[in-house]
């Protein structure tokens, strides 16, 4: 045989070797204890007769080992796994850290190299959340969804309130044409009498109507002033989950969604109160008595058999907006402002300071301690509401001013001789103006 053929015998075998699969080398085992040589065994399955001792020594297969080249970052590889994590993943910062304290200077893509390995973890740990059981009576879980539905005919957008017990997984849900700070009050309260008490803990969402700031790295929580004075008339501790953390508050998260593709799914209302009595209904007849797939059993059994009774009562409370007190000042055009809807006072009110008081939908507005103006309160926004009776005696208001003008129940300027009829200055100029 002359030296290119061994050649190429040998490049072939070479090749043979680093192809052979596990149940070649199975097939070798056993031809070795049926008594053949190791020569034998490599002319048979084609490899040489090295490899074959190596497997026979080996007591089977074995995967092939590349031997790990030694990089610029090889003996950094747990600094780097710190720092990758501190910085949440960003490379780049890994890179400035390792440029400015250990003094390594390399590329943003050697860095990107030598951290890929820790990246699935780092998402993994994003991912993770630990399930924690909460006891009867601990907390209440709340948010909103948006969805838009056909109303009477016209599609809105109505924003779902949803209320989920942490223990028992009972839900509640109403509907809104907003969500200001007005409707999370009304949700929460309406929760705590469908349940018939009121939990320990609420946990909410960073909603801007009841978090002033919520730092994401210290946790720091700035609730809302009205938010504390409704907690302390209810008497539960309010808690904010950690900014883009939903799943803190996984229970409600995905009782949302629940309602949205449960509840409402492919439904249209004739109107705001049908749509009230559908959710009514489907709180009794679904949500209650499914079995839940966590629980293993329906929400409402869980809840009278262990929640309910560790609840603290309401006993009747009335509702914490059943008067409602601010302070405003009245605009220019007679009115004052309250949640971007104006309401008209008495015209030479303007400039003055006012108390407006809330009550039963009703909107009342005092200056002096004297009720200057009544309203209903309005539903939206961005809504007028004036009664001509406070614009009588303005100029091009229903004609030009006769005598002096009446005030309803405005108290007596401090000059009456500044608010004088119009007419007498037309007398004064010789004409009207």
């Amino acid at each position: 045989m002359d030296v290119d053929t061994r050649t190429k015998i040998s490049a072939t075998m070479t090749r043979r070797e680093a192809m052979l699969e596990p149940d070649e080398v199975t097939v070798m085992l056993r031809l070795k204890k049926l008594g053949w040589g190791t020569r034998r065994i490599a002319l048979e399955l084609g490899c040489s007769r090295t490899t074959v001792q190596r497997y026979i020594e080996a007591g089977g297969w074995r995967s092939y080992r590349r031997a790990r080249r030694k990089t610029l970052l090889s003996e950094y590889g747990e600094w780097l796994r710190e720092r990758f994590f501190r910085h949440g993943g960003n490379a780049d910062v890994v890179r400035q850290d390792l440029q400015r304290e250990v003094g390594v200077a390399v590329s943003l893509r050697t860095v990107e190299r030598a951290v890929s390995g820790f990246r699935q973890q780092l998402a993994a740990e994003a991912r993770a959340t630990t399930r924690f059981e909460t006891p009867p009576g601990q907390q209440l879980q709340i948010d909103f969804g948006e969805k838009a539905m056909m109303i009477g005919g016209e599609k809105v957008r109505v924003y779902v309130f949803v209320a989920t017990l942490g223990y028992s997984r009972r839900p509640f849900t109403t509907a809104f044409r907003h969500q200001r700070q007005s409707a999370w009050f009304d949700g929460m309260e309406a929760a705590f009498r469908h349940f018939g008490g009121v939990t320990e803990d609420v946990l909410l969402d960073n909603a801007a109507a009841l978090i002033k700031h919520h730092d994401a790295v210290t946790r720091e929580v700035v609730l809302n002033d009205r938010l504390h004075a409704f907690a302390r008339y209810w008497g539960f501790r309010p808690r904010a989950c950690a900014p883009y953390r939903a799943r803190t508050k996984g229970k409600d998260e995905r009782g949302v969604g629940y309602v949205k593709h449960n509840a409402l799914a492919g439904h249209d209302f004739a109107s705001m109160e049908a749509l009230e009595l559908h959710l009514a209904w489907w709180m009794r007849e679904v949500a209650d008595i499914r079995c839940h797939g966590t629980t293993g059993e329906p929400p409402l059994e869980r809840f009278v058999r262990d929640e309910a009774t560790k609840l603290r009562p309401i006993n009747g409370r009335p509702p914490f907006r059943q008067i409602r007190e601010l302070v405003r000042k009245v605009h220019s055009d007679c009115a004052v402002e309250v949640d971007t809807n104006a309401y008209s006072v008495p015209w030479r009110l303007i400039g003055e300071t006012v108390e407006v008081t809330i009550s039963g939908a009703q909107l009342r507005i005092f200056h002096a301690g004297k009720l200057v103006a009544a309203h209903a309160e309005a539903q939206g926004r961005h809504r007028r509401l004036t009664d001509p009776a406070h614009f009588v005696g303005v100029t091009g208001f229903g004609g030009p001013a006769r005598g002096r003008l009446p005030v309803i129940d405005a108290p007596a300027p401090a000059h009456p001789e500044l608010l004088r009829p119009l007419a007498e200055y037309e007398q004064l100029a010789g004409g009207q103006w």
